[in-house]
């Protein structure tokens, strides 16, 4: 007890407090007395019913119109990618920044989250553990407000960006939604420009895997987070703009139902779509296998006999093959994620396993334009090399090419330019690479798919089946030897003429020829390729440990 106010001035001697006795509780009673653990005290109670309105199981309705269209809710998809109980959500008690023109109580109610759901977990944590299965995951919520963009959500996933930066965690983004949102009125501003969020994203580029995912309607800003994404997984009902109908009607560009501004049919020939799926499952399970491969290897693999390759090249050179059948058999059982398989035919890129290594593989596809290499396809290539050599992923080339594509009509597409780029991402390469010529291996292409030199790869060989040269080997006889052709009046003699000399370019040019010659490593039996890459594998060292980027970004195209 306080024997003077505070600020009273007292005398000296003068006493400042009593201590009295008092019944006080003591530690023993208090331990001693009864604790119900399962209680809920009111404060905890409030926070566990404001999480509860932003699940399923308080939106029956807004589920119900989802399930109605065959499509799943933002927290199925996010359950699914995730590894059971590994998520934790970041921001989930948040929503729409519009409390000038609506209630709380209803924007709690009906803007759960500001429409996006945030947070950390695993995937595939099974197969390569905790540390290595790390993510973050960003989902739209179609359902609140259209999947728009919102000051909160904005904020949202800066956060994450930010946490993805600073502990490398890859990127999993459900980017379904309409874009920029105008009705947004808690915040000073004019425009928005200042927003952070499409920066904070594209620097994570090359840093970490960025993946996107989308299903449905994906316009203006959420298709910018979608298109800076190293691979886009789309379901077939997507549609995918920079701007949305209302946006292409506001600028007098004509009236457009959602489906036919950017529909699948569109954007997989274009290059857009890395991966097309049926639906939101299968687009999950792309997503975990693509993730898988900056996983690490594996140890359960199996593979089919390789005698198998000796056959799939046929002993007539003139006569086309699928190449899609020799990936399938060099590859592990079930390893291939082929991206982007709708652009760009003449030229295959996908990630694959080998021995339950990851690898990127890149090959020419003799069923398109002989396996020549157009402008797309050139680009393909190059902005796949770049990916791989951003996190360290071997690369394994097939090389069957008459050599990069001729003539005006390929001039206009800017060849000169565009094939130039596997010369100048090819010399960039820091990953260890490989080449194995199956057919064909003729000129600047064959160079382009060897990083730009025969001598530029971990090894290149060639299978029996290799023929080379400075450039197609009918055009070269044509061009060589075009006065000595022209000499020979009769007809039929020119044209067995013109078949002798190209037989016996043929023989100069064939795989043991050109290993003879060390321009080749050697000549193999293609059933010991895979041997040839593994041992390739384990001849050079593990990638060093990175505390940055290894390239700038990926380029988006």
């Amino acid at each position: 007890r306080r024997a003077a106010p505070p600020g009273q001035t007292v005398a000296e001697g003068a006493p400042l407090l009593f201590i009295e006795p008092g019944l006080v509780e003591s530690a023993v009673e208090a331990k001693a007395r009864e604790i119900d653990p399962d209680h809920v005290r009111p404060d905890l109670a409030e926070v566990i019913e404001r999480h509860a309105v932003t699940r399923d199981a308080a939106r029956p309705e807004a589920v119900g119109k989802r399930h109605k269209l065959g499509m799943r809710t933002v927290w199925e998809n996010v359950d699914d990618i995730c590894d059971p109980g590994s998520f934790i959500e970041y921001g989930g008690l948040t929503f729409a920044a519009q409390r000038r023109r609506r209630s709380i109580e209803d924007l709690v109610r009906n803007t759960p989250a500001d429409g996006m759901v945030t947070g950390i977990g695993t995937v595939n944590a099974g197969r390569f553990g905790e540390e290595k299965a790390r993510a973050a995951i960003l989902a739209y919520d179609y359902t609140v407000l259209a999947g728009t963009q919102g000051t909160m959500n904005h904020r949202k996933k800066d956060r994450l960006f930010h946490l993805a930066a600073e502990w490398r965690l890859p990127v999993v983004l459900f980017a379904e939604g309409g874009g920029g949102r105008p009705g947004d009125t808690d915040y000073p501003g004019v425009a928005g420009l200042n927003v952070t969020t499409f920066w904070q994203y594209g620097k994570l580029s090359g840093l970490v895997p960025l993946v996107g995912i989308v299903n449905g309607r994906c316009f203006a800003g959420n298709a910018a987070l979608l298109g800076c994404s190293d691979v886009v997984i789309a379901t077939e009902s997507s549609t995918i703009g920079m701007g949305g109908p209302a946006m292409i009607e506001g600028g007098g560009l004509g009236i457009y139902t959602p489906e036919e501004v950017g529909p699948v049919s569109m954007q997989v020939p274009n290059g857009v779509i890395d991966v097309l799926v049926p639906d939101e499952a299968a687009a999950v399970a792309a997503a975990k296998q693509y993730l898988s491969y900056f996983q690490g290897p594996v140890a359960d693999w199996s593979c089919a006999d390789q005698r198998r390759l000796r056959h799939l090249i046929p002993e007539n050179r003139l006569r086309v093959y699928d190449v899609r059948q020799v990936i399938e058999t060099l590859a592990d059982e079930g390893s291939v994620l082929e991206l982007r398989a709708g652009f760009a035919p003449g030229m295959i890129t996908a990630l694959v396993r080998i021995g339950g290594r990851p690898l990127g593989l890149i090959a020419n596809n003799p069923t398109h334009l002989a396996g020549a290499i157009d402008s797309d396809g050139a680009d393909k290539s190059a902005r796949f090399m770049q990916l791989c050599d951003a996190f360290d992923i071997p690369i394994l080339f097939l090389c069957d090419t008459p050599g990069i594509m001729v003539g005006p009509e390929a001039e206009r597409s800017g060849t000169v330019r565009h094939a130039s780029r596997l010369f100048v991402v090819g010399g960039s390469l820091t990953v260890p690479f490989f080449t194995v010529v199956l057919r064909k291996g003729y000129g600047l292409g064959a160079q382009t798919m060897a990083g730009g030199s025969f001598l530029a790869p971990v090894f290149t060989v060639s299978w029996p089946t290799g023929e080379f040269g400075g450039m197609g080997l009918e055009g070269a006889v044509r061009l060589g030897f075009r006065k000595e052709l022209a000499a020979i009046e009769d007809v039929t003699e020119r044209e067995a003429a013109f078949r002798k000399m190209v037989a016996a370019s043929y023989e100069r040019g064939k795989a043991i020829n050109m290993a003879v010659h060390l321009e080749l490593d050697d000549v193999i039996d293609p059933a010991e390729t895979r041997s040839w890459v593994l041992r390739g594998l384990k001849s050079v060292p593990p990638a060093p440990p990175r505390q940055g980027k290894k390239r700038p970004c990926v380029d988006t195209w």
